[in-house]
């Protein structure tokens, strides 16, 4: 399932095509056909002009109103990074610490209720629970078992809150520390209230890049499997791309390949998969210094980010028809302009953010319902809040969030 970076010569048959015909090339593949992976690469290696990059722009844009239309969905949620305790030392992560590190925390099961309460009273809808992997969050011994717990304790004080939670990384790590089949953790979450997962941890999917940017962390391929058998116990996910950093056009075109076939197999089985798309920019202003000196800069470089959004749209196609950008990297400003690049969703309000915001992003910890309606209406676009899965909330209220 796992699609390997397509070697150089791939391309080769393409490489002679202009813009044009390679754009119409790759809108002509659609699903159950998969895109050809030269062709694809082709197009990540191209040097892109200001003239060219203009026609990829329509061309996304133009995919996107065929498949989703005008409208900018948002949903309100809140996020909650449970705590950055973690075993793990990725390099690109200015989040993790030791427990007894300067900047450690770790949030009771009581602050996390209360901040449930808060999100259920603003209108809230979802709620996002990710952290690091903390050897400590047990209860009874059991990793397990305090995830469990967690949702229920947040289920009880605010029922009508969608869960979306626990990272493929996270999942597999309950699995392991206990000694359980993934597929025992699943049940037991699914049983306890979660609702979907997160499709964080997959960076970039070529076990070349993950060497070198996050050894320690699930393989490109573990992250794969994960994600198989989230989908096939009847769980939806996200997918990520977090790009702007050491991988190549082929890493990114084995990342979007591989997502197009876990959804083809999602698909096949009758089963929602992913239900969205997000790009998720490098932020390098407090990574690691080697990271961040071989990357050179400390923000994303908009423009190229803008060109993978609408080239990640063209690439995925209808198989997942719902793409985001992320204003806590881009700022509310960029993911803006993402949304004429290919992107019909601006993402959920969160309320608080941590993990990025540590790693030097200047997006913000948060947005209001009225900020990211104001955003689509400045591009002449309709705006409707949404659920965690896509569906349209009618008349919900939003309190003093607003």
């Amino acid at each position: 399932m796992l699609v390997e970076p397509p070697a150089a010569e791939r391309a080769q048959p393409f490489r002679g095509w202009s813009v044009s015909r390679l754009i119409d090339a790759l809108s002509a593949c659609r699903p159950p056909a998969q895109p050809d992976p030269g062709l694809c690469l082709a197009l990540l290696e191209h040097p892109w002009s200001a003239a060219e990059s203009a026609q990829l722009r329509e061309a996304a844009d133009h995919l996107r109103r065929r498949l989703i239309g005008e409208p900018v969905s948002y949903v309100v949620n809140r996020n909650l990074n449970v705590s950055n305790h973690c075993v793990k030392h990725c390099s690109f992560c200015a989040f993790r610490r030791d427990p007894q590190q300067s900047g450690a925390y770790w949030l009771s099961l009581e602050e996390l209720e209360r901040r449930a309460v808060e999100a259920r009273e603003a209108g809230a809808t979802e709620l996002c629970l990710q952290g690091g992997l903390n050897p400590a969050a047990q209860l009874q011994g059991l990793q397990l078992t305090y995830a469990e717990t967690l949702l229920r304790r947040l289920r009880a004080v605010a029922p009508a809150l969608h869960l979306h939670a626990f990272s493929p990384q996270e999942l597999l790590f309950f699995a392991e520390q206990d000694g359980l089949p993934l597929q025992t953790v699943l049940d037991r979450l699914l049983q306890a209230g979660l609702g979907s997962v997160p499709g964080t941890a997959a960076e970039v999917l070529s076990e070349r890049v993950r060497q070198r940017l996050c050894p320690e962390k699930l393989s490109a391929r573990a992250w794969v499997a994960t994600v198989l058998q989230v989908h096939r116990a009847g769980l939806a996910s996200t997918a990520t791309l977090m790009a702007g950093h050491l991988e190549q056009p082929a890493d990114l075109a084995a990342h979007l390949l591989t997502l197009v076939r876990i959804q083809a197999d999602a698909r096949q089985r009758g089963l929602r998969g992913f239900t969205e798309f997000v790009l998720l920019p490098f932020v390098a202003e407090a990574a690691p210094a080697a990271l961040r000196a071989r990357v050179g800069r400390d923000q994303p470089d908009l423009a190229a980010m803008l060109r993978l959004t609408a080239l990640a749209r063209l690439m995925l196609g209808a198989w997942i028809p719902a793409h985001q950008p992320s204003w806590v990297k881009l700022g509310l400003h960029g993911a803006t302009e993402a949304l004429r690049w290919g992107c019909n969703d601006l993402g959920g309000t969160l309320m608080e953010e941590h993990i990025t915001t540590m790693a030097g992003a200047r997006g913000g910890t948060a947005q209001t319902p009225h900020a990211l309606r104001a955003a689509a209406r400045r591009l002449g676009r309709p705006a409707r809040q949404r659920t965690t899965l896509y569906a349209t909330v009618c008349g919900a209220p939003v309190a003093a969030f607003s």
